[in-house]
């Protein structure tokens, strides 16, 4: 059984090492989208962000004066130490409360936090109760930190889904998987031998190009590295399980193709990868939890920018387990070798 499965891996390994095109696309493809992104984004948001302390998700500007303002993007939030650890990195340039008594935080090492607090101030100049000032501290997190996650799960994403769901059907299409079913190679030992494949390349490539962003533009790593890899090494897997669902049974390359692109785009979209879907509506971000890629990077970025521990994204891991499970027992059932 073993040697079988290991006949496969080799040979898919080669295949896909013997094709410089792809493998410099998936090595080049990061890289380049990494530091064009850093260069042109390096800069602090142009637009000013503050988080509003509240239970409930609808601002009710008629509060606040300063709620009313043009040019500034409030964003509801009910977790108080989620939202000061934004303020510390700079995600947030001012949180405020308007409860019994008012009070606002301000990260006085932010340009942007001092000029939102003086329109606050300036708001509150026609109002007889006094807000309460509390400062924090804390290094602000770059684009490229915050990014690189994205970047990375993007490559991986796609190297996951058409790495095997468009292969996969490309061999039942030229025939050999018809020729594989002659030999004593099961479906489940064909899948385990492609899934075992791809995850080598995936994290070889993902840990190459991590090192070379990391060392070179000096990207922020609060966590531990083997944490890091963990999450990726499980999030890869339930990603390429996910890709062997859609190659399972078709027989067309164009409609492979399109499959996996309805599902790539809107993982990509609404995942995490260019922006942050924190002022989303509660809709929108509980659909993207139907996602492995959200998973991954909420993981990712949580270890990297917040020296999340094992412990802390232990449910992300545990929900992309149950992905992986799932994808890859529908794939072996439903896996048939030829066309018909």
């Amino acid at each position: 059984m073993f040697g079988r499965i290991y006949s496969i891996f080799k040979g898919r390994n080669r295949e896909f090492l013997r094709d410089r095109s792809s493998l410099a696309w998936n090595l080049l493809l990061p890289v380049v989208l990494m530091f064009g992104l850093a260069f042109a984004f390096g800069n602090d948001r142009n637009a000013y962000t503050v988080g509003v302390l509240q239970d409930g998700e609808e601002i009710v500007a008629d509060q606040h004066a300063f709620l009313g303002m043009r040019y500034i993007r409030f964003v509801a939030t009910s977790d108080r130490e989620d939202a000061l650890r934004k303020l510390a990195r700079h995600q947030l340039d001012l949180l405020v409360e308007f409860g019994d008594v008012p009070r606002y935080w301000v990260n006085p090492d932010s340009p942007k936090g001092q000029f939102v607090e003086l329109a606050l101030l300036q708001s509150e100049a026609n109002t007889p109760a006094t807000i309460e000032k509390q400062q924090i501290h804390g290094e602000a997190v770059s684009y490229a930190d915050w990014v690189l996650p994205g970047i990375l799960g993007m490559n991986m994403m796609f190297s996951s889904l058409f790495g095997v769901g468009y292969v996969v059907v490309r061999y039942r299409k030229n025939g050999f998987l018809k020729r594989l079913r002659a030999t004593p190679l099961s479906s489940l030992e064909f899948i385990t031998a492609q899934v075992a494949s791809r995850m080598v390349l995936i994290m070889g490539i993902t840990v190459f190009v991590y090192t070379g962003t990391h060392l070179i533009l000096d990207t922020r790593m609060e966590g531990n590295y083997f944490t890091l890899f963990l999450v990726a090494a499980v999030g890869a897997i339930s990603m390429v399980s996910l890709g062997l669902v859609v190659s399972a049974r078709v027989t067309s390359e164009e409609l492979a193709g399109g499959l996996l692109n309805m599902i790539n785009w809107p993982m990509m979209l609404l995942s995490g990868v260019w922006f942050s879907l924190e002022g989303a509506g509660p809709i929108v971000q509980n659909a993207a939890k139907v996602f492995p890629l959200t998973h991954v990077l909420n993981s990712a970025r949580a270890v990297m920018l917040d020296g999340a521990t094992l412990a802390d994204v232990g449910p992300s891991l545990l929900a992309l387990t149950a992905m992986s499970a799932v994808f890859f027992g529908i794939g072996a059932k439903v896996f048939r070798w030829g066309q018909y």
